[in-house]
Parts: C-alpha cells; sequence; structure tokens
C-alpha cells in the first residue's frame, strides 16, 4: 500500500510514492453537475451513494457544501458522515440484527438513519429494536426488479406481511430498488427499458402496499446507468447512484460516459521491461487497481485499465494487460508498437470499476485539468477517505 508524501511536501503528481489515486476536480464537478440538471428535469430528489469516493470531501462537491441527503454501504460510513454532519442517510445493505445497535445509536444522535430489508425475520428483529429503544428505526423494503441480487418480487405474499409488521411499530418509511442488471445493457435502449422496468416495479409495490392500507413515503430507485436512461420518473421519490461522480471504463463502455469523463486514475512508474514478451512493468499491480474485470464481457476488454501519460492523454493502444499484486504488466494491441517509456516514467490508468479501484487507496491527490500541466498537473488539495466497516 502507498506511502504517500505528507501533502505539503507535494507539489505535482511528480512527487509522491506511487502508486496513488488522482481525482480530477472539474471532471468530478462536469459529472455531478449532469446528473444534478437531470434529477432536477424529473423531479426526483438525488439521493448520492457515497459508498464509491468515501469522502466527505467529494461530498461537499454534490451541493455546494450542503449536507445533502445520501445512501452508504457500511456502518462505518454512516457514522464519519454523521460526524460530518449528514442527518439523512439510506444504510442501502440488508440490515444485520447485530448491527441494530449501532443503528440504534445514530438514531439517537438524531442521525435519520433508514435500513433495508426484504424477510419478515429482519422486520421482526427492527420492530423489536424499535420498542426495546423507544424511538423508530425507519425501515424500507427492498424490492426485487430485474433479479440481480436482494430483495423481494412484487407479487410475493411477503410484501404486505412485511409491511404490517414495519407499520405496526411505525417503522415503514418505503421501498427501494436497484437495477443492478443495467450495468449488463449495452444499448441506450436497453438501458432506457431498464430505468422504466426499474422504475415501473417500484411504484408497482409501492401501490401494492398502499392498497393494503399501508403508507408508503419513500419510493427510491436508481443504479448509474438508469439514473442517467431515465425518461420518466412519476411515483419515484428519489433517484439513487454513485459511480456517476468518477465514472469508469465499464460506464464508458456502456455508453454511459466518454472516456473524457472519467475522473479518477491511479499513477504508477514503469519499473522494468520484458521485451521478449512486449511487456512494460510497473509498480501498480492489483493492489493499486484492484482484481475487477468488469469490462471482460463488453465489446471492448480494457483488461485492468487503460494508460494515459501523467498529463492525462490516452498513449493509443497500451493497456494494462495483466496484474500480480504489486506488479502492472502494460502491452500493446491491435498490432501497434510497443512505446518507448523508459524506467521512472510516471503514468496514469483508468480503472475499469472506479469504486474499488478507489477501495484500494487511503486518499486522493486532487488536480484539476482546466489547468496547465508543465511539468507535470499540480496537486491542488489531498481528500481523504473513509476507511473500515
Amino acid at each position: 500500500m502507498n506511502t504517500a508524501l505528507p501533502p505539503a511536501a507535494v507539489t505535482t503528481l511528480g512527487d509522491p510514492d506511487t502508486p496513488f489515486a488522482v481525482v480530477d476536480v472539474h471532471r468530478a464537478l462536469r459529472n455531478i453537475e449532469r446528473l444534478t440538471r437531470r434529477a432536477d428535469r424529473l423531479g426526483v430528489t438525488l439521493r448520492p451513494h457515497i459508498k464509491t469516493a468515501k469522502s466527505l470531501d467529494i461530498a461537499a462537491l454534490m451541493h455546494s457544501g450542503a449536507r445533502c441527503p445520501v445512501t452508504v454501504s457500511t456502518l462505518a460510513e454512516a457514522e464519519a458522515f454523521a460526524d460530518g454532519g449528514y442527518t439523512d442517510i439510506t444504510y442501502a445493505v440488508g440490515i444485520d440484527p447485530h448491527k441494530l445497535p449501532r443503528v440504534v445509536a445514530l438514531l439517537r444522535r438524531g442521525v435519520t438513519l433508514r435500513v433495508l430489508l426484504d424477510s419478515r425475520e429482519q422486520a421482526a428483529f427492527v420492530a423489536d429494536a424499535s420498542r426495546k429503544a423507544g424511538l423508530t428505526v425507519p425501515a424500507q423494503i427492498e424490492i426485487d426488479c430485474d433479479g440481480h441480487r436482494g430483495g423481494l418480487k412484487i407479487d410475493s405474499p411477503e410484501l404486505v406481511d412485511i409491511g404490517r409488521i414495519l407499520h405496526q411499530a411505525g417503522c415503514l418509511d418505503g421501498i427501494l430498488t436497484h437495477a443492478g442488471e443495467s450495468y449488463f445493457a449495452y444499448t441506450p435502449e436497453d438501458q432506457r427499458l431498464a430505468a422504466k422496468n426499474e422504475r415501473d416495479t417500484a411504484v408497482a409495490a409501492a401501490e401494492r402496499l398502499r392498497a393494503a392500507g399501508l403508507p408508503v413515503g419513500t419510493v427510491s430507485v436508481g443504479s448509474t446507468p438508469t439514473a442517467h436512461a431515465a425518461e420518466n420518473l412519476t411515483g419515484v421519490t428519489e433517484l439513487r447512484a454513485g459511480n456517476y461522480v468518477f465514472f469508469d471504463l465499464v460506464m464508458a463502455g456502456l455508453g454511459v460516459c466518454r472516456l473524457e469523463d472519467l475522473a479518477l486514475s491511479v499513477v504508477v512508474t514503469v519499473i522494468g521491461h520484458r521485451p521478449e514478451y512486449g511487456w512494460i512493468v510497473t509498480d501498480g499491480g492489483w493492489m493499486a487497481m484492484s482484481r475487477d474485470r468488469g469490462t471482460a464481457g463488453q465489446a471492448q476488454d480494457q483488461g485492468y485499465g487503460l494508460v494515459l501519460d501523467l498529463a492525462g492523454n490516452l498513449i493509443p493502444s497500451l493497456v494494462m494487460s495483466a496484474a500480480s499484486q504489486e506488479h502492472g504488466i502494460l502491452s500493446v494491441r491491435d498490432g501497434a508498437i510497443l512505446p518507448d517509456l523508459p524506467v521512472g516514467t510516471r503514468l496514469r490508468i483508468l480503472p475499469n470499476h472506479a469504486c474499488a479501484t478507489a477501495a484500494q487507496h487511503h486518499g486522493y491527490h486532487v488536480i484539476d485539468s482546466t489547468q496547465p500541466t508543465d511539468p507535470a498537473p499540480a496537486v491542488h488539495a489531498h481528500w481523504e477517505r473513509i476507511t473500515g466497516w
């Protein structure tokens, strides 16, 4: 794991020990503005999922420093964001009863922390915890819109039963769904249909609960592809997405963004050559990039990432084709000539999956691609990343 220079000693991307993560603040702000405008146009609240960046500094970009509603994937994230002044949080992973004391502790601090569940057992645990604590643990019922992961089908007999258990304890907040299969929707039309199905399924589940006399205040949908493809969110109250702040090669491969929109990269250094194999060796392996090969099933497999020079210019046909723990292998494709990159050359790698790559680093060195890059992009700030579970 990289031990970078102290922020005061870092002036350009040529200074810290590699590998390290870089965020282009200009691109991140542009990505944030794009989805914010879309949510406003669709008439829904945008609840960013901060599991991608796990950073208070980056979250502060989303609403000009205001504490916006957020989604988290761990209670450590919820606690860190509560410490940072965030009071409207959805914990969007099915609740484990052993974690309910931490949930209650956050509620006692004045944080509205919603939990997620999809079974009678979980509902009973939440209702019991609420009664014992003498407060309300707001809960959302997870709906399965595409068979991707957890959740109930909208015709499940458990749906209304769970709703009643929660309602009787004052805990029923609403429903939530996530179109995870949209990450395999390879055309704009497929993404539009995934967004429509996500919305239709969520609204139908809410209507079924209401028909049973149960209140549904929140109807929450979202994934990065469907958030950018949705045309009508009537009946939905909020939209969730997280990857959109950084984007990555998977999203670019789906056509959700362009390569020029990717705001996260990893700086590595050339440490050797194996000309007999056509390799350039760097000090950034899967510990720097993650082992995610999310583009492998797409039309263009991008290996472990595409390669830029330090200024951010794409090096044609060069790809991070293989990785071990601390070593990255760069090679060319399409019959291209391997570029002459001497030992000591610094490069930037664009990741397949921004969430997984960000998780490999303690923080981000921040640059602005609108500023001069001679001799190397200036580092304007160092943003910490939340760690732990």
